[in-house]
C-alpha cells in the first residue's frame, strides 16, 4: 500500500460524495482519474486490504433486521461452525473472540421474524446455542481508522 492508498482509504471512509458522477468528483478532489480510484480500490479487494467496500443500508427503515449473535464453539469444531456460517446469506460477517462465547456474528434478514428462524436454523445445524443480542437503542458514531 502506498500513499495514494492510504490517501484513498482515508477519504472513503467518510463516504463517496453524494453527486451524479461521485467517482469524477472523488478524482477531481484526490487529484487522479476515476478509473485508476476504482482500480485501486479493487486491487485493495483482491488484495485482502480491504474485506468489503459497498452501503451502509438502514435495513430496518426498509423493513428488514439484524442482530449481533455469538456461539460457544468448542476449539475442535471452530472452523467447521465458521463455515457452516460463511455459507449463509444471512450472516454478514463472523469472527473470533476470546472469551467463552468465541464466535461472533451478525444477522441481517428480510424481516424480523427472519432473525428467530435464521437462530433456529444455526442452533439445528450446529446444536449449539445461540445467544442473540438485539439492538435495544441506536447511537450514531463517526467512525475512523486513519492509516
Amino acid at each position: 500500500m502506498d500513499e495514494f492508498d492510504r490517501a484513498l482509504i482515508n477519504r472513503l471512509q467518510h463516504g463517496l460524495p453524494l453527486v451524479r458522477q461521485p467517482w469524477e468528483a472523488l478524482a477531481e478532489e484526490l487529484g487522479s482519474m476515476s478509473e485508476t480510484l476504482r482500480a485501486r480500490v479493487q486491487a485493495l479487494l483482491d488484495d485482502g486490504v480491504l474485506t468489503r467496500f459497498g452501503p451502509m443500508f438502514d435495513i430496518e427503515r426498509l423493513g428488514g433486521a439484524f442482530t449481533l449473535a455469538a456461539l460457544a464453539v468448542p476449539e475442535a469444531r471452530f472452523d467447521e461452525v465458521a463455515a457452516q456460517l460463511a455459507a449463509m446469506p444471512e450472516v454478514a460477517h463472523n469472527y473470533r473472540r476470546e472469551h467463552p462465547w468465541n464466535m461472533w456474528f451478525v444477522l441481517g434478514c428480510a424481516t424480523p421474524q427472519g432473525i428467530a428462524e435464521t437462530v433456529a436454523r444455526i442452533e439445528a445445524r450446529t446444536g449449539l446455542a445461540v445467544l442473540n443480542l438485539p439492538k435495544e437503542e441506536t447511537y450514531h458514531v463517526g467512525l475512523h481508522f486513519p492509516v
